[in-house]
């Protein structure tokens, strides 16, 4: 079972208690968890699958603006900050399981638990400075080398034992999380599958060895 930071507190007893008490929710392929301006209250806890956090630009594209995997959490930012109200779409990109958390639970917990509060400021420290990062990369990279650069940082989170990486997105996904055009994430994909560094399957992406970079060389 996935094991999440912000709970990291609990003793075994009383995590298995919160789990007990939560909403076991399971997502299909393309399945919205909640949309952008939802009514927000509960968080979610990542048991296994993979989820994007999106919204939709004023022109009209979808930026993605994190992923999440097992371990990993959202919708808290809702449930701490006044309105209520969800700040962006989640959608499941594999299937998908998560544990639901009510605001009352959360509440609850971070009562007992004062370094909850801790986890949370922390976390959201964390996003403040990997959007700032992205914001950067947006304005400054290269369409091309951004893109490079996701596909190397998603195939250290889906290693396998063997060496290769299944990344389980499609090139509109990517597209996303670059903040460019799928064009141009097909051109890089099919340079990196011409020197041997990744094979294309349908809705998923196979960075292939141990030591492969999808940067060039």
């Amino acid at each position: 079972m996935a094991g999440w930071p912000i709970l990291e507190v609990l003793e075994a007893e009383e995590l298995r208690g919160v789990l007990s008490g939560a909403r076991r929710r399971r997502y299909r392929r393309g399945e919205v968890v909640f949309h952008r301006d939802d009514p927000a209250d509960t968080m979610h806890l990542v048991r296994s699958g993979c989820l994007a956090a999106r919204v939709v630009t004023p022109l009209g594209s979808v930026a993605t603006l994190q992923l999440l995997g097992p371990g990993q959490c959202f919708g808290e930012l809702a449930l701490v900050r006044s309105g209520n109200r969800r700040t962006a779409t989640v959608e499941a990109l594999a299937a998908s399981e998560t544990y639901a958390l009510s605001s009352d639970d959360l509440q609850q917990l971070r009562r007992r638990h004062p370094e909850i509060q801790d986890h949370l400021l922390e976390l959201m420290a964390d996003r403040v400075a990997d959007l700032t990062d992205r914001l950067v990369g947006a304005l400054y990279v290269p369409a091309p080398r951004r893109v490079r650069e996701i596909v190397d940082d998603l195939a250290e989170r889906y290693r396998e034992p063997s060496g290769d990486a299944v990344i389980p997105l499609t090139q509109d996904d990517l597209a996303g999380l670059a903040g460019t055009s799928r064009l141009t994430v097909n051109r890089v994909l099919q340079q990196l599958r011409r020197r041997g560094q990744v094979e294309l399957g349908r809705g998923r992406i196979r960075v292939i060895g141990p030591g492969a970079s999808a940067r060039p060389g």
